[in-house]
């Protein structure tokens, strides 16, 4: 008898492992165009458009009722449009089958409001889900090891992997779920309202983290949030919801420029006047040159 040869180890499945090292290189990873969203009688959005830009933090603005959060589903294929197209790097999602998009959802995290985390799971077993669903070939001392370190990244102690959400405060439960948005190394983030309910200190704690993972971790981020804060200090550029469609989207600057009355309550109103004033106060610290007397 021959010598028995050695096992080939069986591959990932074609959907994970292919595009997962495959990183987008176009301008525009998220591109919408045309769409329309509606409940029944309801119309959320009309012929809305919008391009997300590659490695830029965007921030979602527009007031309640608005369709912030359910483009944001619709972007990642929860949401099924009325019409329009949505293409995400580089792959229709509009008119994919469900099971066909498998291949580029392993390259997105989401941190849905309130972190979303189940409660009958540990942390870190809350951060091996993801990774579980798209890479169940990996051992389950990896996965131990993968969790472990996606929570001391998202800025948690690493003694918070063995606790369970009820046992984390509001702020220790947001960055829970940012290590789990992390998990599988996304090149896209998607975040629905993540400083809302902190207080001003772990906000500001959340933004800077935010921007450093960002910045070392090459993550285009899709942002939806009513901080003004955050806004002026890690959104590079700002989309604005209003009349069921993107009425605007730029800089703070360019966009205080707008005539649209709702832009400018908005950024000009009590609070906006506040977060920019803040904004300005904090830049000569920011480049060393100490508060302005």
């Amino acid at each position: 008898m021959s010598e028995e040869q050695p096992v080939e180890e069986r591959p990932p499945d074609a959907h994970a492992r292919g595009t997962a090292l495959e990183r987008f290189t176009g301008e525009y990873p998220i591109v919408i165009e045309g769409l329309c969203n509606q409940f029944g009688e309801q119309v959320v959005h009309d012929d809305l458009s919008l391009e997300v830009r590659r490695g830029e933090i965007l921030g979602v603005v527009g007031g309640s009722g608005s369709g912030k959060s359910v483009l944001m589903r619709s972007i990642i294929g929860l949401q099924r449009p009325a019409a329009g197209h949505i293409e995400v790097l580089g792959h229709s999602i509009t008119d994919a089958q469900p099971d066909e998009a498998i291949g580029v959802r392993n390259r997105w995290g989401v941190l849905f409001q309130g972190g979303a985390l189940f409660s009958t799971l540990t942390v870190g077993e809350n951060v091996e889900v993801p990774v579980k669903q798209f890479y169940p070939e990996i051992s389950g001392e990896l996965l131990h090891e993968i969790a472990r370190y996606k929570v001391r990244l998202s800025g948690l102690p690493e003694e918070a992997t063995s606790k369970y959400p009820a046992e984390l405060s509001g702020g220790m439960r947001k960055r829970a779920g940012l290590a789990r948005a992390l998990a599988i190394d996304p090149e896209l983030l998607f975040l629905d309202e993540p400083t809302a309910g902190l207080d001003p200190i772990g906000a500001a704690a959340f933004d800077r983290l935010l921007r450093e993972l960002t910045d070392t971790l090459d993550l285009t981020v899709f942002l939806i949030t009513h901080d003004l804060d955050t806004l002026h200090e890690i959104c590079d550029r700002v989309a604005v919801i209003a009349e069921k469609t993107v009425i605007a989207v730029g800089t703070i600057p360019e966009l205080l420029e707008s005539d649209h009355s709702w832009i400018q309550e908005y950024f000009n109103g009590p609070r906006g006047r506040t977060a920019m004033a803040a904004q300005r106060r904090r830049k000569p610290m920011d480049m060393g040159e100490g508060p302005r007397a």
